[in-house]
């Protein structure tokens, strides 16, 4: 299953050997766990008192032991808001079917999806960290034709992007060149007399969601000019193909930096498909990347493992899940991640998230509008009361994320103190 590895589970070595557990390993799954149950004694705590504390801050509890050593994260996934199959309540069951305990939804260029999988997630005690994958196009040079399509992991917290706004029309010009794109595929699918019809590819993305390859290959296998949807890669959609279209992405050094300037971590997604990932690594570190995707449902490539090495990025991967059915792809939570990568990963990421969080909070605590509170509670799909105490709703938030000592530091008490004087207001 997809996430970290349970290093207490011995195994037998070649010549009949165990391994051991290391002092450093079972301490990392502690600490992994301690995070990935915030949710689930937060929930059970607050039946116990719905007013204690006072108002705007995260119940202080206890994680709860956990029965099961391993913690199964799938980090890479595809719901119908992109070019998935399944919609994102289906995709949670789908986790909680495979024992995936965190999920990141990342839907290509759009975080439409995130509400209804934090709603679902309630039902089976899944965590989600609120994703996008963000296609970009990387350029070695000044000439054209060295460019190459690159995609960007962006993992959020709980409460999503500082200066939201600024992200979703990022998110948006790109969704509009997806249409574009499309259309131009359609065009050059014609002139090989290969034709397929607009309508059909606006119909197979669903309402509102920007068509991308999978949907007009899926138009193309429907049409029976191929048998099936690697072939309608191979032969007209892959980067060098023949339908192959840009739309309006930006650079890949840009989605890095607007991902790091809102509070989330940039991973590189699927180096194994780009022609130079040693040169798109190093450049993309220097404008803030995170991590890079290593590992695959068969294993760790250890060429992309010494790379990240190499310019110091954490270690993650996911299966890509798009629901396709069949054995076409991994399945959802194939993907083992070791757990002192899981642990590496949340080590850089939490930190990330809690400045990216009481920034959210400070506006609000600044100005405790409608807009700002909106903020905060953004992938709730609750409907607020206009004009009602909004504190139980953000405590609840909070409390899912947030650990006791994240809420204890001096920086986030003062905030939490804004946020009191709000509440009394």
């Amino acid at each position: 299953m997809g996430g970290a590895q349970n290093p207490c589970k011995k195994k037998k070595k070649r010549g009949g050997r165990w391994r051991k557990v290391t002092a450093e390993q079972a301490q990392a799954l502690k600490k992994v766990n301690e995070w990935v149950f915030l949710e689930k004694t937060a929930c059970r705590s607050s039946s116990s008192s719905d007013d204690d504390g006072g108002g705007f801050l995260p119940r202080l509890v206890t994680c709860p032991k956990v029965s099961d050593n391993r913690v199964s994260f799938e980090l890479h996934s595809h719901s119908i808001f992109s070019d998935g199959f399944l919609s994102p309540r289906a995709l949670v069951e789908k986790a909680h079917q495979n024992g995936v305990k965190v999920l990141a939804l990342t839907d290509h260029d759009t975080m439409a999806g995130i509400p209804e999988a934090l709603e679902a997630a309630r039902k089976f005690g899944i965590k989600i960290i609120p994703g996008v994958e963000i296609s970009t196009i990387f350029s070695q040079s000044e000439d054209s034709s060295s460019e190459e399509p690159v995609h960007i992991l962006a993992y959020y917290s709980r409460c999503g992007p500082m200066r939201y706004e600024d992200v979703e029309k990022f998110l948006a010009n790109i969704r509009d060149g997806r249409f574009i794109r499309a259309k131009n595929m359609v065009s050059k699918l014609n002139k090989l007399k290969v034709p397929v019809k607009w309508e059909r590819i606006t119909k197979i993305a669903g309402n509102g969601v920007a068509p991308g390859r999978l949907h007009v290959a899926r138009a193309l296998v429907e049409a029976g000019h191929v048998g099936d949807l690697k072939q309608a890669f191979a032969r007209y959609l892959c980067d060098d193909g023949p339908a192959y279209s840009k739309g309006s992405e930006p650079s890949a050094e840009e989605a890095v930096r607007v991902i790091s300037d809102t509070g989330g971590l940039a991973v590189l997604a699927h180096p194994w498909s780009l022609k130079n990932p040693a040169q798109i690594v190093k450049r993309l570190k220097e404008a803030g990347l995170h991590g890079i995707e290593v590992y695959r449902s068969d294993g760790r490539l250890a060429v992309y493992s010494d790379l990240a090495d190499a310019y110091e990025l954490i270690k993650l991967g996911g299966s890509d899940y798009h629901g396709r059915g069949g054995n076409s792809e991994s399945p959802l939570g194939s993907v083992s991640l070791p757990v002192l990568d899981v642990d590496d990963f949340l080590k850089v990421a939490r930190p990330i998230w809690c400045n990216a969080i009481r920034n959210i909070l400070e506006r609000y605590a600044e100005d405790p509008s409608e807009l700002n509170l909106e903020h905060i509670t953004r992938f709730e799909k609750t409907t607020i009361a206009k004009g009602s105490n909004h504190k139980g709703l953000i405590d609840r938030c909070l409390s899912l994320w947030l650990t006791k000592e994240e809420v204890q530091t001096p920086e986030f008490q003062a905030t939490m103190l804004k946020l009191s004087h709000v509440a009394v207001n």
